[in-house]
C-alpha cells in the first residue's frame, strides 16, 4: 500500500484524503496514519510546490555545480556533504559517479549571487579540489512534469 499512496502523493500532494482513500480502496483512517507514520520514518520529507518561475515573470538563476571533493580520513562523503547542504543557499546536493564527486543544485536572484557562493564559500572550503558552475538556460521538464508550452504544429492544411 506504501507504494500506492507514494506514487499518487508524488504527482499530486494536494488531493484530498477521502479521494486518495477511495481510489486506493482504503479506510481514510488508516490512510492518515500510513502517511504519518512515513512522515514520521522520513521516507516523506515534505510537500514542495512546483513553480515555473519564467511564468510568474521572477528572475531567478539556477546552477549545478560538479565538485570534486578529497574525503578527510574518517570523516567521507556524508560529513562534506553535510558541510556542504548546510549552507542554506543549497538546494540539493548528490554523491555522483564520474569525474566529480557531488552535484550541488543552488538557485540566487542573479549570476553574480551564484558565482560569489561559489567561488566564496563552496571553493573554499578545504576538502573541496574543484568546482565546474553549469547554469540552466531554460527548463523543459522538472520533477516530471513538463514546463515548456508543448510546439505548435505550425503546417499548412492543404485541401
Amino acid at each position: 500500500m506504501r507504494e500506492k499512496i507514494l506514487t499518487y502523493i508524488e504527482k499530486n500532494s494536494k488531493i484530498n484524503l477521502a479521494e486518495l482513500a477511495i481510489a486506493l480502496g482504503v479506510e481514510e483512517t488508516a490512510l492518515l496514519a500510513e502517511i504519518e507514520a512515513m512522515e514520521n520514518e522520513h521516507i516523506i520529507c515534505g510537500y514542495p510546490t512546483l513553480i515555473n518561475w519564467d511564468k510568474a515573470g521572477i528572475e531567478t538563476v539556477t546552477a549545478l555545480i560538479e565538485v570534486r571533493v578529497t574525503p578527510q580520513r574518517g570523516m567521507g562523503f556524508d560529513k562534506v556533504a553535510e558541510r556542504i547542504y548546510n549552507y542554506p543557499e543549497v538546494n540539493s546536493i548528490y554523491l555522483i559517479s564520474g569525474g566529480f564527486d557531488f552535484m550541488v543544485t543552488i538557485e540566487g536572484k542573479t549570476l553574480r549571487e551564484v558565482s560569489q557562493f561559489v567561488s566564496e564559500k563552496l571553493s573554499t572550503l578545504d576538502t573541496v579540489l574543484s568546482t565546474k558552475t553549469n547554469f540552466i538556460l531554460k527548463k523543459y521538464k522538472d520533477h516530471g512534469t513538463v514546463m515548456a508550452a508543448p510546439a505548435k504544429d505550425e503546417r499548412i492544411m492543404m485541401i
